[in-house]
């Protein structure tokens, strides 16, 4: 089907919707932000993760400079921990922002309580300011991609990582109670993001493979995500880092738009693993190919992903800060000139 040519926006959300597109659309579900870019926008960190404008000045390069057809103004993984409570080590121009996870906030699922005045707080309010920046600046030209943490992630935030995992061995049932309750949170921060204009969502939830098996996820956040999708009315994208073959299966049941999956996961068996029930987006490495290597290789690896299928193509997580402007946009480059080589070949 011959579809005629889109603007980048049009273009994310048919992919999303897995509606037909004028070519593959390049997509960026959680963060492009480089030192680079915050030189050429002049919107350091951390700056860019606490003023609404340096977050959307920084954000709006993903399109501007990179070419992307997306822009995602949320670079970290932190803006809620900071509005419950937890204590933030706020980072460097290169360096992320992490919670200090000196001692955890809460202990069991009666301890949460998410402060009132959640969403104006300064932290919150960025976010929902940067996304009101972009829409008045981009209108329907750009599809933005917001950010609510999953429920599993908030867990590691607040309870700490490893008592929360020991949580789930040994106590099951208050495992279940602290995520009914801290979902809460992700559907607040996604539908206050909603309301400011965001088009999708990034749903970060780390149930990743190196910590947690497929069966974990399925008795665990399945439901939970089928609900998320259910209640959040826009496409969501959800996001797990690692190895997750083993959970594809179970991810397709959401009812999410799409999932932004990893380089160690081969894009052929992924694509056959979720068989059209689910867009996949991904899934440039970063550590290697966009850091340490050159563009020739970055073509190489989103050549790959187009040929096998993949609908979305885009780096596997948040790049690294030091991460080469040449490189991201040679993921465009690419794109484009597999799509030109395509209709260039002769009709058989």
């Amino acid at each position: 089907m011959t579809v005629g040519a889109m603007t980048s926006r049009e273009r994310v959300l048919a992919a999303l919707r897995r509606q037909p597109v004028d070519r593959t659309p390049v997509v960026n579900p959680t963060s492009v932000a480089t030192v680079d870019l915050m030189d050429r926008t002049a919107a350091p960190f951390p700056a860019a993760n606490r003023d609404a404008a340096p977050m959307a000045r920084l954000a709006a390069a993903g399109h501007t400079i990179l070419g992307f057809d997306s822009v995602m103004p949320v670079f970290s993984v932190i803006q809620e921990s900071s509005a419950l409570g937890c204590e933030i080590v706020w980072g460097r121009r290169d360096n992320w922002p992490t919670v200090q996870m000196r001692e955890p906030i809460w202990e069991r699922a009666d301890d949460i309580q998410v402060p009132d005045g959640f969403l104006e707080h300064p932290d919150i309010r960025c976010v929902l300011g940067a996304i009101r920046l972009l829409r008045q600046q981009f209108g329907d030209e750009v599809a933005i991609i917001g950010k609510t943490m999953g429920p599993w992630t908030l867990g590691y935030h607040v309870f700490g990582l490893e008592p929360f995992l020991l949580m789930a061995l040994d106590d099951p049932a208050e495992m279940t109670a602290c995520l009914q309750r801290l979902k809460e949170v992700t559907v607040a921060f996604g539908l206050a993001q909603i309301e400011a204009g965001a088009d999708a969502l990034t749903l970060p939830d780390h149930a990743t493979g190196d910590l947690v098996s497929g069966e974990f996820y399925r008795r665990f956040l399945l439901e939970i995500h089928q609900e998320l999708a259910e209640r959040l009315p826009i496409p969501l994208i959800l996001h797990i880092c690692g190895r997750t073959t083993d959970r594809m299966k179970h991810i397709a049941e959401t009812g999410m738009a799409a999932f932004h999956f990893d380089s160690v996961n081969d894009p052929a068996e992924a694509m056959a693993i979720v068989d059209g029930r689910i867009s996949l987006v991904g899934n440039i490495n970063n550590t290697v190919t966009l850091y340490a290597k050159g563009p020739a290789a970055v073509r190489e690896e989103v050549i790959r992903a187009l040929d096998a299928g993949v609908p979305m193509i885009g780096p596997e997580c948040a790049v690294p800060l030091v991460t080469s402007t040449e490189n991201l946009r040679a993921i465009c480059d690419a794109v484009v000139d597999w799509h030109a080589d395509r209709q260039a070949r002769p009709m058989m």
